[in-house]
């Protein structure tokens, strides 16, 4: 740590999906088979498609858009490309599911719009909405998107059409970063810092933010590679869409803390001459999380917790699993509170919702579609289903599911019914047979033996795919790859299955799993540079979870017996740690100031931070005496050298080595 030996640096790299550079070249996609073609037109029969309000709603009150298409970052390369998916004006083609296909066209449209007389939205420009309302002197600004490049060309494109204004109040719904990373870019913290900007958010949101991000974001960020497809190019055999939005935009995510808190229901605060009355709903969609109300307008804002599509109880790239019985609970207290006073409702993702009954039938049938997903998945557990039989049988009922907006276009019902299982009852099943069971590998090639070999498996699988059964040709496949991934003609199989199931389904981030999936097989795993998690998130962290990181960092092995203690001195918090390394694992408390230790560093936070998440050397501060390091001075390079550098690459659909 002194000398910062790749160690250190590299240890304490996360991961983050919007730094991430342009997807690689990737393999060319194989036709729709006969057998999606025909599922294809089947959807396309059995869905309202005549039904156009949606489109209505969606262009209603729109005003222009950039006249250039990429907004860039500092280094000149590509954050967002709003002509990325002009191929959606097309006809659809046979390798996207039709249902799919008329979401994407939605979540397409970009640029901005007037929802009423004093609120705009931009649209498109991100994964995510931000919603400009119009104060007595300037704008109040909720939800600025994930990045600062997004949003900066979001508000120049408001300033271009609408006149210029000064930003008075900036509101994070919650604490996922599509709704607060943008801000540095339309927000400069000196004006924060002297009150002539207010950041409202809800209670929690700084614990929220960090919390969900550091810890396990290494493992996130991997898998929301697959989530959000982000190596695939948007195309008709790649990447359409997340189900709520397009993607996520690839640039620097920033983050100001809160000025106000929003902790209670019927909370009101006036920003910039405008009244709002917030609604707090804590542990839904996010951990932190607010609604909110203009009573004086008519309008309601839903956050994230009414969407386009049906939301995810559990995430795909990881989370905590969401409580969706508060979630239904507190749409019902939204109808209560908000419906029958509301002449339209906005979201932070999609499009807006006009006219009062338009806007209680939402909210009610958006309701009972997570109410029934919580009750029906919880009757069912108590019969005795385990959370894959209720995921085989639970389907809403064809009042709910004919409602476009509860389709399964980001969450779904069979995924979702699982998450609320695991919620209630955990991963295990209740059987035996469940109670330990072997990695995947070794069950691969356990289960490729007793069917007789990797040919006769693969041939099965041949078989089913050719009766369209591609889930358990999957199913096969897996076995067989996971056994020996050195098989180029069971990865070649597999991928073309997990093409077809891509091509087939209504979800987006199914199909970009899927087809991620397939891209891997074929091409490898794309290694990609190590981003660090962004500076404004790294200083919202207490000094107790910065410990924390590098408790989970420490790898048993390399320890081994050894045992070590450091006291960690920050003077410009009046903070002292003791971090003690014992029995192969790292426990940090705040000092009494008597303990023995081995060493003791000084140092600034920020100046640690920059060392620990940065890789800046603390060797020239040392000597130079800005940092101070007293006793035994090789302590402090042991315990870098215990630290795990975590890859960004690990497999997902191939054996973990």
């Amino acid at each position: 740590m002194v000398e910062p030996r790749a160690g250190l640096k590299a240890a304490l790299l996360i991961s983050t999906v919007a730094l991430i550079g342009a997807p690689g070249a990737v393999q060319a996609g194989q036709p729709a088979s006969p057998i999606t073609i025909q599922h294809q037109k089947a959807v396309a029969e059995a869905l309202p498609f005549a039904d156009r309000q949606d489109f209505d709603f969606a262009d209603r009150g729109f005003l222009g858009t950039r006249a250039d298409p990429l907004i860039k970052r500092a280094d000149g390369q590509v954050a967002w490309n709003l002509a990325a998916y002009d191929f959606l004006k097309g006809e659809r083609p046979a390798t996207v599911n039709p249902s799919l296909w008329r979401q994407a066209q939605l979540l397409a449209r970009h640029g901005l719009y007037q929802v009423s007389d004093r609120v705009w939205q931009v649209r498109g420009f991100d994964v995510s909405n931000v919603t400009f309302i119009k104060g007595d002197t300037g704008w109040v600004v909720v939800d600025p998107l994930t990045t600062a490049e997004t949003a900066r060309a979001a508000f120049e494109l408001v300033t271009e059409k609408l006149g210029a204004l000064p930003i008075r109040a900036v509101i994070y719904t919650h604490s996922h970063s599509d709704h607060f990373g943008g801000v540095r870019g339309i927000v400069d913290q000196k004006d924060v810092e002297a009150g002539r900007i207010a950041i409202v958010a809800p209670e929690g949101f700084m614990k929220e933010v960090v919390s969900e991000n550091i810890l396990a974001g290494n493992a996130m960020s991997r898998r929301a590679q697959y989530q959000f497809g982000v190596m695939l190019p948007p195309g008709v055999e790649g990447q359409i869409s997340s189900g709520i939005g397009q993607g996520i935009a690839k640039g620097t995510i920033t983050l100001i803390p809160p000025t106000q808190i929003v902790d209670h229901t019927g909370q009101e605060l006036v920003l910039d001459g405008v009244k709002f009355r917030f609604q707090y709903t804590p542990n839904t969609e996010a951990p932190a999380e607010m609604n909110f109300y203009l009573p004086d307008l008519r309008i309601l804002d839903m956050a994230e917790n009414a969407n386009v599509s049906m939301h995810n109880v559990l995430t795909p790239r990881g989370a905590l699993v969401r409580d969706s019985k508060a979630w239904a609970d507190d749409l019902t207290e939204s109808i209560r509170l908000y419906a029958d006073g509301s002449d339209l409702m906005i979201t932070s993702h999609g499009w807006p919702r006009f006219g009062r009954e338009t806007v209680k039938t939402f909210l009610g049938e958006h309701r009972d579609a997570y109410k029934y997903l919580h009750d029906q998945s919880v009757r069912m557990l108590n019969e005795g289903l385990t959370g894959d039989e209720i995921a085989a049988q639970i389907q809403l009922p064809p009042t709910l599911a004919r409602d476009w907006y509860n389709r399964g276009y980001y969450g779904s019902m069979s995924f979702n019914s699982r998450a609320v299982y695991q919620r209630y009852m955990g991963w295990y099943d209740a059987n035996p047979a469940h109670l330990d069971p072997a990695p995947p590998a070794r069950t691969g090639q356990r289960y490729v033996a007793a069917m007789g070999g990797a040919d006769k498996v693969k041939a099965m699988a041949a078989e089913a795919a050719k009766t369209g059964d591609y889930a358990w040709a999957a199913s096969l496949l897996n076995h067989v790859v996971m056994a020996d991934d050195g098989d180029a003609a069971a990865k070649t199989q597999l991928a073309a299955v997990y093409e077809q199931l891509g091509y087939q389904t209504e979800n987006a981030i199914w199909r970009n799993m899927y087809l991620t999936a397939t891209d891997e097989l074929r091409g490898g795993v794309r290694k990609l540079p190590a981003s660090m998690a962004p500076l404004d998130m790294l200083q919202g962290l207490s000094s107790q979870m910065i410990f924390d990181v590098l408790a989970i960092r420490l790898n048993a092995d390399k320890v081994g017996d050894a045992h070590l203690t450091l006291a960690f001195v920050f003077p410009e918090r009046n903070e002292r740690f003791v971090v003690e390394v014992r029995n192969r694992v790292l426990v940090a408390q705040p000092a009494l100031g008597s303990e023995a230790v081995d060493a003791t560093l000084t140092v600034s936070r920020p100046v640690f931070l920059d060392s620990l998440f940065r890789g800046t050397s603390l060797l020239p501060k040392i000597t130079s005496g800005e940092v101070k390091l007293e006793g035994d001075r090789a302590a402090l390079g042991r315990l870098a050298g215990w630290f795990d550098a975590f890859p960004t690459d690990f497999p997902i659909v191939t054996r973990l080595k």
